[in-house]
């Protein structure tokens, strides 16, 4: 199943971060991960002081299920040294490394603690933009736009 995730650091190394999240992706999905340009963006709904974010995208193949694949991108971002343990002290606090699935093939889900399609990725230019990049013709379960047309109606 073709997975969408977005990629999103502002704290540390950020590059590496990012380039690390990219390596462990392709190592998910040996057969297929396209990964976007990475964007520098300035923090959204951030607490004050938040750094600048670089932020990305990538589709990846993954054959299990997506409480599976958010199980491994929360694996990988504890190794990066974010922490989960009774959420964020913050919501939209600095992190070393976000990783949240966009979209799972043509699949609907909304449960505690995972919504696909990702409910607010529809406005977010960090999103879109690098998503855009690599997949500019898919169209979102629910939804008539593809992700160029939606990008292309955000504001800045």
């Amino acid at each position: 199943m073709k997975a969408g995730i977005a990629i999103g650091s502002n704290l540390g190394d950020r590059a590496a971060a990012v380039a690390r999240a990219f390596a462990f992706l392709a190592r998910l999905s040996p057969g297929h991960c396209l990964c976007s340009p990475v964007y520098e963006t300035a923090p959204v709904d951030c607490p004050p002081g938040s750094g600048g974010f670089l932020n990305a995208a990538a589709e990846i193949d993954f054959a299990g299920s997506p409480g599976e694949l958010l199980a491994r991108l929360h694996e990988h971002e504890r190794s990066e040294g974010r922490g989960r343990e009774g959420g964020e002290k913050e919501r939209n606090a600095p992190r070393a490394i976000d990783l949240d699935i966009l979209y799972f093939g043509d699949r609907t889900i909304d449960e505690a603690g995972l919504v696909i399609p990702h409910p607010r990725m529809k406005g977010r230019r960090f999103v879109m933009e690098p998503l855009a990049a690599i997949v500019p013709g898919l169209i979102f379960p629910g939804e008539t736009r593809t992700v160029g047309e939606i990008l292309g109606d955000l504001k800045d």
